[in-house]
């Protein structure tokens, strides 16, 4: 991140959410979400030094997610900063064309994006090394077996959103 990174939180049911933006590329004086964190998010951001302290500048983000948890909005309309390698960047586009309240095994990722079955791991590295929780739904890929795994936000606030959209899903397992 750069001394151009702002920042704000936002509450939210799964505790209050880190937003991280940074300068848009496409709207000046607009803002492109870097990172969505939760509370206790394995590898999340932290605010950093130099970084500013913004709510104004994710108004627009803030507006969007709210309507997510209130049921009315099911999908995105929000600019990211671009990151990672070409495979994560492969997989997170993956990731945004799955469904609201649907879900796809890693395998399905894998194969979605042209990789090999051996691939799976490495497709589960990347989902794991999202930096944008929520927006980019990674919530949505499930074990093969239908068993609720890997979440850096932990498996609860998996489940929870997954609740949220409906997906059918129970303690440890999916069902619908």
């Amino acid at each position: 991140m750069t001394a151009t990174t702002v920042h704000t939180t936002l509450a939210s049911p799964l505790g209050d959410l880190l937003l991280v933006g940074e300068p848009s590329a496409t709207a000046p004086g607009g803002t492109a979400l870097a990172s969505l964190s939760v509370p206790d998010q394995k590898g999340g951001a932290t605010v950093g030094p130099g970084w500013t302290h913004a709510p104004a500048a994710f108004t627009e983000i803030a507006t969007q997610l709210t309507a997510y948890f209130e049921g009315t909005r099911t999908r995105f309309d929000i600019e990211y900063v671009p990151g990672g390698t070409p495979f994560q960047q492969r997989v997170w586009q993956a990731l945004e064309a799955i469904p609201y309240g649907e879900t796809f095994t890693y395998g399905d990722i894998a194969a979605r994006i042209g990789a090999p079955r051996a691939a799976v791991r490495a497709v589960g590295t990347a989902i794991g090394r999202n930096p944008l929780l929520v927006v980019r739904p990674c919530h949505r890929v499930i074990g093969a077996n239908g068993t609720l795994t890997g979440y850096a936000g932990g498996l609860q606030r998996k489940e929870q959103l997954l609740r949220l959209e409906g997906a059918g899903c129970v303690v440890g397992a999916f069902t619908g």
